[in-house]
C-alpha cells in the first residue's frame, strides 16, 4: 500500500505536522500558490488579440481566467505529481481560510489526482488538533473558492482599467487598487486636514496644593461657573466650540497673581466605583495594532512572526476576525491564571467574547497559544527567536488576562475652590484612582494610542483624605501656554484600526496593503508616521474627481460585504462580476466609467494651490513650486525632500523662492572656448553650464534661440553632492565640464577606462563593463592601477561582497544560509540562489530572519523580471498546439495575503 500524500503551503508547517501524522503519510509543500493569472503580455501569441488579451480574463464568457504555472513552480509541481503517482490518497491540508481553500483548488486542478481526495483543516498545529482533523475530513468548500477567486479577478479588472489612466495623466508606473487606493486616500485626507488646520493659542493654570501633609496636583477647570477652554474645545479652524472661558497670556498672569494671594477650600469630594474589564483575545487586526504599540513591529513584521509561530505549533491560526475562544482554550487560560495568580483571579463563570464585525468568521478562534495547556513564555524562550518570543508573550498575556476578573477600585475627584477673584471663583479639580483588586492587570494591560489633547487628560494623583470645606494651601501655581495641534498622522496601528472600522479590506491583508502604498511611492514612513507624498495627492485628486466610487469608503466596504455573500453561497460570482464590470440599471460599471471619463486636464490634476499666485506642480521628475515674480516672469523653486506637505505654508513657499539664486553666477571664461562658465540652480539641483553666445540680427538685436532637436545644446555638468553652488570656483567647474575623465588604457585589452558620475552613483567604465566607485571625489583621484584592480574584482565590488551586513540560519526552501548584503542598488537579502531587494524605508538593522525569508519567498513567487521580446516568438507547428495551449480554467486565481 502507498502512503497518503499531504500537501501544505509552507515547508515549516509541513515539518511540524509531519511529526504528528506518524507513519503512512508523506508531507510536501506547495510553497504558496502554484499558479496564477498570467500577465497579458505573457499570453500565447494567438491569444493576445483575443478575448484574453486585455486582462488574461475573458470578460465576455463568464469571466474565465487564463492560468499558468509559473516557471519557478514547475519543479514543485513536478515533484508533487511524482509523489502523487505512488500515493493511495491525496489530503489537501492548506490553511482553513478562503485563500487556503483556493490554493487547495488550484492543486486539485493542476495535479488531476486519480486517487481519493480529502480536505483537512485545523486552526492549530498540535497533536490533538491534527488527530481531530484526520477524523473530520471534508470536501472542498467551493463558495470559499469562488469568493477568493472573485477577489483575484476583481483586483485584475480594477488595476488594469484604472492604472492606465494614472499613467497617462499623472506618471508612468503608478498603480491603482481596489483597497490600495482608498487606503492612500485615508492618509491623504488626514494630511489635507493638517494642511487646513488653523492653530489656536490658549493658556492654563496648573496648581500644586498641600493638605494633610501631602502634595497633589490639580488644574483650573472653571472660572465663575464657566468651563475654562482646553485643547479639545477648539475646532480645526481654531474656533471655540460652545461657551467657554479662554485664558490668554495677560488674563492667565493676572488671575495667577490674584490666586497666589487667595485662600482655598475643598468644595466637594466625589467617589465612585472603578471597574475595568479585560480586553478580548487577539484578532488579526488587534494583534497588529498592539504589536505596533508595544513591540514597535510593523504590521508586515507582525504577520511574518505570527506565521512562523503558527507553523511551528506555538499559536493558533493568525488570520481571524473572531475574538472567541474554544472551550479547551478557556479552560487552559483559567487554569494558567489560577496557577499563577491564585483561584480568586478568575471569575466564577467563563468569559465569552463575540466579534463586532458582521463579516467575522466566528468558526475561527481568536489568536491564542496552541494546545489545551498553554506553555508559558519562559518555557518556550529557548526555542524561539527574540521577536517570536516577544510576540508569543504578548499573545499569551492577552489570552490569560481575557479570562481573569475585572480590575476594581475607587475613583475620587476633589474640587477645590478659591476665594472670589475679580473674575469670580476659580475651581480646580484633581482625580485619582485607587485599585483595590488588580484582577487581569496582574497579567496584562492594553496599550493606547497617544492622545491628541494631552492637556485634557485627568491626572492620576495620590489624593489626601480630605472632606468638604477643609482648607488647603496653594504650594505652587504654574502658567502654561498651549497651541492646539493638528490631527495626528496615521501610524500603522491607527491606520489598521481605521481600516477595520471602515471595513476596507481584510485584517489579514492590512500588512500587504500598507507595504504596497509605501513601495509604490505614495507614502513615506517617517518615524512611526505615514506621510503621503505629493504624487499621492495628484493620484487621489484624479480618482476623486473622475472615479469617485472607486475610492469611496462605503463603496469599498460594500464590495467586501459582497465577497462575503459569495463565500456564504448567497451570491453568484459571475453575475456579480458582470454587474461590477458592465454595470446595471442602478449603477454604471467599471468599463463604461473608464471609457466615458472624457478629457482629463493633466496639468490641473497635478497642480495644488499653495498661496495666491503660487502652485505646487507634480512633475515627471518630482514636485516643484511655480509662481510669478514682480515683473510677471515665471519663477520656480525646488521642494526639499524632507519637507512634508503640511509644512508647505505660504510663508514657507516665499522662503523657498527667496532661497533660489536671483541670477546665474558667472565663474569666468572657459580658456579653450572663451565662453562664459555659469553656475545655475535647476529643478534637479545646481549645475554648471557653458553658456552659448547670443546671436544678433542685422540690427544688433538678440535673435530668439532655436528650439527642438535643431537647437544647439550647451555643455552641462551637475555639481557633486559635496559641492555648494555659492562656493564653487572656475577650476572646479572646468573639471566637471571635462567629464568623463580618461583614467588610462587597459594594457591587456587596449580598452579605454573612464570615470564619471551616474544615475546610481560614480562609476568606472571599460567598454560595456562597469565598476562602482566609493564616492564622487574618486572620479578625479583614482589611478589606472587602482582602476585595474577594481576591474579584476567580481562585479559590484569584492570588497562589499566579502562580508555580509547580517547573517541568519538556513532558508527553509533552499536550505542555504540567508545573508543581508549591500549591493550596487542598495541592501538586499540573498540565500545564494535568490536575491530580494530590501524595500526602501525599511531599516537594515531591523531585518529579522522571518522578514528575510519572507522577502525571499515574495521574490520567488514573483519570478525573474521579464524582458520584453525584441521580436514576436516564432509560431509553433500546428501539431504541437494542443500541448502548448490548455483550455482556460473556469476560476480566477488568488494571491496570498494581497489586496491591491
Amino acid at each position: 500500500m502507498g502512503k497518503k500524500l499531504v500537501i501544505v503551503e509552507s515547508p515549516a508547517k509541513g515539518k511540524t505536522i509531519e511529526r504528528y501524522l506518524g507513519e503512512g503519510y508523506q508531507v510536501l509543500a506547495s510553497v504558496g500558490h502554484i499558479r496564477d493569472l498570467v500577465s497579458p503580455r505573457d499570453l500565447p501569441a494567438d491569444l493576445k488579440k483575443g478575448a484574453f488579451g486585455k486582462f488574461a480574463v475573458d470578460v465576455d464568457n463568464g469571466f474565465a481566467p487564463y492560468y499558468v504555472v509559473s516557471d519557478e513552480k514547475k519543479k514543485t509541481v513536478s515533484e508533487l505529481k511524482k509523489a502523487l503517482k505512488d500515493a493511495e490518497e491525496l489530503i489537501l491540508a492548506t490553511d482553513e481560510d478562503r485563500e487556503g481553500e483556493a490554493i487547495a483548488w488550484h492543486l486539485l486542478e493542476v495535479l488531476k489526482p486519480k486517487v481519493p481526495v480529502k480536505r483537512m483543516v485545523f486552526h492549530e498545529i498540535t497533536k490533538e488538533a491534527i488527530e481531530q482533523a484526520k477524523e473530520q475530513m471534508r470536501e472542498l468548500n467551493m463558495p470559499l473558492v469562488d469568493a477568493q477567486e472573485t477577489r483575484r479577478i476583481l483586483d485584475r479588472l480594477y488595476g488594469y482599467e484604472v492604472s492606465p489612466v494614472l499613467w497617462r495623466k499623472v506618471r508612468q508606473g503608478l498603480s491603482a487598487g481596489r483597497v490600495q487606493s482608498p487606503t492612500a486616500r485615508l492618509i491623504v485626507d488626514r494630511e489635507r486636514e493638517r494642511m487646513a488646520f488653523v492653530p489656536a493659542a490658549y493658556w492654563s493654570l496648573a496648581a500644586q496644593f498641600e493638605a494633610e501633609g501631602s502634595r497633589f496636583g490639580a488644574r483650573l477647570v472653571r472660572l465663575d461657573g464657566a468651563r475654562v477652554a482646553t485643547g479639545s474645545d477648539f475646532d480645526d479652524r481654531g474656533q471655540i466650540k460652545g461657551v467657554r472661558t479662554i485664558l490668554d497670556a495677560e488674563g492667565a498672569e493676572a488671575l495667577a497673581k490674584e490666586l497666589e494671594q487667595a485662600a482655598f477650600r475643598v468644595a466637594s469630594v466625589e467617589s465612585k466605583p472603578y471597574r475595568r474589564r479585560p480586553s478580548a483575545p487577539f484578532t488579526t487586526s488587534t494583534l497588529q495594532q498592539e504589536a505596533g504599540r508595544k513591540l514597535k513591529l510593523s504590521a508586515k513584521q507582525t504577520m511574518s512572526v505570527a506565521q512562523s509561530l503558527y507553523e511551528q505549533g506555538y499559536i493558533t491560526y493568525m488570520r481571524t476576525d473572531s475574538p472567541s475562544l474554544s472551550a479547551q482554550a478557556i479552560k487552559a487560560a483559567r487554569d494558567q491564571a489560577t496557577a499563577l495568580y491564585g483561584s480568586g483571579s478568575v471569575p466564577q463563570a467563563a468569559r465569552h467574547y463575540a466579534g463586532k464585525s458582521k463579516s467575522a468568521q466566528e468558526a475561527h478562534e481568536a489568536i491564542r497559544p496552541s494546545g489545551d495547556a498553554f506553555r508559558t513564555p519562559a518555557e518556550v524562550r529557548a526555542s524561539l527567536t527574540p521577536n517570536e518570543h516577544r510576540l508569543y508573550e504578548l499573545i499569551w498575556k492577552r489570552t490569560v488576562a481575557s479570562q481573569m476578573i475585572d480590575a476594581t477600585g475607587q475613583t475620587a475627584t476633589i474640587t477645590i475652590a478659591s476665594e472670589k477673584t475679580s473674575r469670580g471663583v476659580a475651581e480646580f479639580t484633581a482625580s485619582g484612582t485607587v485599585i483595590t483588586e488588580p484582577g487581569f492587570l496582574q497579567a496584562y494591560e492594553e496599550g493606547k494610542d497617544a492622545s491628541r489633547y494631552a492637556d485634557d487628560a485627568e491626572s492620576d494623583a495620590n489624593l489626601p483624605d480630605v472632606k468638604q470645606s477643609d482648607p488647603v494651601s496653594l504650594a505652587e501655581l504654574e502658567r502654561k501656554d498651549h497651541v492646539t495641534t493638528p490631527p495626528p498622522r496615521y501610524t500603522e496601528a491607527s491606520l489598521v484600526k481605521a481600516l477595520e472600522e471602515l471595513e476596507i479590506g481584510r485584517p489579514s491583508t492590512y500588512a500587504s496593503i500598507i507595504d504596497t502604498i509605501v513601495r509604490r511611492g505614495f507614502v513615506t514612513q517617517r518615524g512611526g508616521a505615514l506621510v503621503p507624498n505629493w504624487i499621492a495627492f495628484s493620484t487621489i485628486k484624479l480618482l476623486e474627481d473622475n472615479l469617485g466610487d472607486y475610492v469611496d469608503y462605503d463603496f469599498t466596504a460594500e464590495m467586501l460585504a459582497d465577497l462575503d455573500r459569495i463565500a456564504d453561497g448567497d451570491l453568484d460570482r459571475q453575475e456579480w462580476l458582470r454587474r461590477f464590470y458592465f454595470g446595471s440599471d442602478e449603477r454604471p460599471g467599471l468599463k463604461s466609467t473608464v471609457e466615458n471619463l472624457g478629457d482629463i486636464d493633466a496639468r490641473a490634476v497635478n497642480s495644488i494651490p499653495v498661496a495666491e499666485g503660487v502652485t505646487l506642480r507634480v512633475g515627471q521628475y518630482g514636485p516643484y513650486l511655480e509662481g510669478q515674480g514682480p515683473d510677471g516672469e515665471v519663477k520656480r523653486a525646488n521642494i526639499p525632500e524632507d519637507l512634508t506637505p503640511d509644512q508647505l505654508t505660504p510663508e514657507k513657499a516665499a522662503e523657498l523662492f527667496a532661497a533660489e539664486p536671483a541670477e546665474d553666477r558667472v565663474l569666468g571664461q572657459h580658456p579653450e572656448t572663451g565662453l562664459d562658465v555659469v553656475v545655475k540652480n535647476g529643478r534637479f539641483g545646481p549645475y554648471i553650464e557653458e553658456a552659448l553666445p547670443v546671436e544678433l540680427d542685422d540690427e544688433g538685436k538678440p535673435v530668439a534661440p532655436k528650439k527642438g532637436k535643431a537647437a544647439p545644446k550647451p555643455r552641462r555638468a551637475s555639481l557633486f553632492k559635496s559641492m555648494e553652488p555659492e562656493s564653487v570656483d572656475l577650476p572646479t567647474a572646468l573639471k566637471l565640464l571635462s567629464l568623463p575623465r580618461i583614467v588610462g588604457v587597459d594594457p591587456e585589452s587596449g580598452e579605454e577606462i573612464s570615470a564619471r558620475p551616474g544615475r546610481y552613483g560614480p562609476f568606472l567604465s571599460k567598454g560595456t563593463d562597469t565598476r562602482s566607485l566609493d564616492d564622487e571625489d574618486q572620479i578625479f583621484s583614482i589611478t589606472l592601477e587602482q582602476a585595474l584592480e577594481r576591474f579584476a574584482q567580481p562585479k559590484y565590488g569584492a570588497r562589499k561582497a566579502a562580508s555580509a551586513l547580517k547573517e541568519f540560519d538556513a532558508d527553509p526552501v533552499s536550505g542555504k544560509p540567508v545573508k543581508v548584503r549591500d549591493g550596487r542598488f542598495g541592501p538586499y537579502v540573498t540565500d545564494g540562489e535568490t536575491n530580494a531587494t530590501i524595500p526602501r524605508g525599511e531599516d537594515v538593522e531591523g531585518i529579522t530572519f522571518e522578514r528575510a525569508i519572507e522577502l525571499l519567498q515574495i521574490k520567488r513567487e514573483k519570478g525573474p523580471a521579464k524582458k520584453p521580446a525584441r521580436k514576436p516568438a516564432a509560431k509553433k507547428p500546428a501539431a504541437k498546439k494542443p500541448a502548448a495551449k490548455k483550455a482556460p480554467a473556469k476560476k480566477p486565481a488568488a494571491k496570498k495575503t494581497t489586496e491591491s
